[in-house]
């Protein structure tokens, strides 16, 4: 099961109360998910150094360490968690999620220009799905939560970035439409995230090599023939997934519009992703809940509209002892 760190006071004033540790253990546990530590940040840094914090005090922040289901997606992040207890508790109702009402000429546009160098191309990441937030608001707890929420997916149902990857990026700094490619290493050039200097594709594979966080995933594309990108009208490079995205269309606490794109070797895991990308955060939106849709086209002719948030029905089994 993962296990959530958040803020304990900032959870308590989502959830409308403070809670003992005795009085929230039962609340998650009547939930169906685990209460497994209340620590401050500086014992949890402790405890990994098998050290012992011998004098916590209440001015720290402290951190509820919270196991979930494997399957509970929206529960990797505080926005997740309170609204799920919110519900559980009677406060709020479960929440309608829509896609804006605009029309399809008036929808941004992802087109999958894959090409086909060789046969091992497809197996790069086929599919791409995407969304908009519009109207965020940004304050410094908030985007914390939205860049670890995208770490958290990563580490679980994207399979360290193997199955699916996501990009975020400040809509206002990029036009579209957009594309996604296949390109040559050397055909692709751009400064990525937190660099100043411009660096060819295939320049990145080693530039990374010495980097702790980003060398685990050039594995996943660094032999490849051609590497996956997605590029603005204006051939500004938004990611190279699943490796790290453009520096020119960082999200910062000023982004008011957030263009989410999700490439992916699987569909379903993809879809399911943005999803809990864009649920969970459409809280923050101006128009609270709402969504606003892409198309992506692909070479064949296919065009599909993403996401998908209409309702649907799950059927449960319960068997009674024999």
């Amino acid at each position: 099961m993962p296990t959530v760190s958040v803020g304990r006071d900032r959870l308590f004033q989502a959830l409308g109360r403070e809670y003992t540790q005795e009085e929230f253990d039962d609340l998650c546990f009547n939930f169906g998910i685990e209460l497994d530590d209340v620590m401050t940040e500086k014992a949890i840094i402790l405890k990994e150094k098998l050290l012992e914090d011998e004098n916590p005090s209440e001015d720290e922040e402290w951190i509820c360490k919270i196991e979930v289901p494997a399957n509970r997606y929206d529960l990797l992040c505080l926005e997740g968690l309170a609204q799920a207890l919110r519900i559980f508790n009677g406060i709020d109702p479960i929440p309608t999620y829509s896609a804006a009402n605009i029309s399809k000429e008036s929808m941004h546009k992802m087109f999958g220009l894959i090409r086909i160098c060789s046969p091992r191309t497809l197996k790069i990441r086929p599919y791409v799905v995407c969304a908009i937030l519009r109207g965020v608001s940004f304050d410094e707890a908030r985007y914390n939560s939205f860049i670890d929420l995208q770490d958290r997916l990563h580490q679980n149902i994207c399979r360290r970035r193997t199955l699916v990857a996501i990009g975020t990026h400040d809509l206002d700094t990029i036009e579209g439409p957009f594309t996604y490619e296949a390109l040559t290493p050397p055909e692709i050039n751009f400064v990525p995230l937190k660099q100043t200097k411009s660096f060819r594709a295939s320049e990145l594979m080693e530039f990374y090599k010495s980097d702790l966080k980003l060398k685990k995933f050039l594995h996943i594309i660094e032999d490849s023939p051609v590497f996956p990108v997605i590029y603005d009208s204006n051939r500004t490079v938004l990611p190279l997934p699943p490796i790290i995205n453009g520096a020119h269309s960082a999200i910062t606490l000023k982004t008011k519009n957030v263009f989410i794109e999700c490439t992916a070797m699987d569909l379903t895991k993809a879809k399911i992703v943005l999803n809990t990308m864009v649920t969970m955060f459409s809280v923050y939106c101006e128009r609270k809940f709402e969504v606003e849709p892409v198309e992506v086209a692909y070479s064949d002719g296919k065009s599909f509209i993403y996401p998908d948030l209409s309702l649907y029905q799950m059927a449960l089994y319960h068997t009674l002892p024999v």
